[in-house]
C-alpha cells in the first residue's frame, strides 16, 4: 500500500511479458498526460480569474450560484444595468459565451 501511496500505478509481478510491461507503461504515459493536462487547463483559469476585479469575483460568483442579476443587484446593492455591465467583464475576461461554460469553467478550477 505505500508503493501506491508514493505514486506507484501498478505493480508487475513475475513471471511478467514485454506486453504487460508496455502496457502499464502506456497507462502510466497516459494518465501523466491527463495530470499535466488538467494542471494546464487549471493554471490557464487561475490566470483568467486573477485578472477579474473584486465587485466582477462577487457577481461571479453568484451567477455561478444561479442567481439571477436582478437578486444578484440586491444583495450587492447596486443597479442591475451594473450587474449586466460587470457580467458581460466577467464573460469576456473569462473568454467564455454562456454562463454554462462559466461554471466548468469553476468546476474545473476546484478539481
Amino acid at each position: 500500500m505505500s508503493a501506491i501511496k508514493g505514486g506507484a500505478i501498478d505493480f508487475i509481478q513475475k513471471p511478467f511479458s514485454h506486453r504487460e510491461v508496455l502496457s502499464i507503461i502506456e497507462k502510466a504515459f497516459q494518465r501523466d498526460a491527463e495530470i499535466r493536462e488538467r494542471r494546464t487547463r487549471r493554471s490557464h483559469i487561475a490566470g483568467r480569474l486573477a485578472t477579474l476585479t473584486e465587485r466582477e469575483q462577487e457577481v461571479l460568483r453568484r451567477v455561478i450560484e444561479g442567481k439571477p442579476n436582478k437578486i444578484i443587484a440586491s444583495e450587492l446593492d447596486i443597479s442591475m444595468k451594473t450587474v449586466e455591465f460587470h457580467r458581460a467583464k466577467v464573460m469576456e475576461k473569462m473568454g467564455v459565451t454562456s454562463v454554462a461554460e462559466l461554471v466548468q469553467f469553476a468546476m474545473q478550477q476546484s478539481e
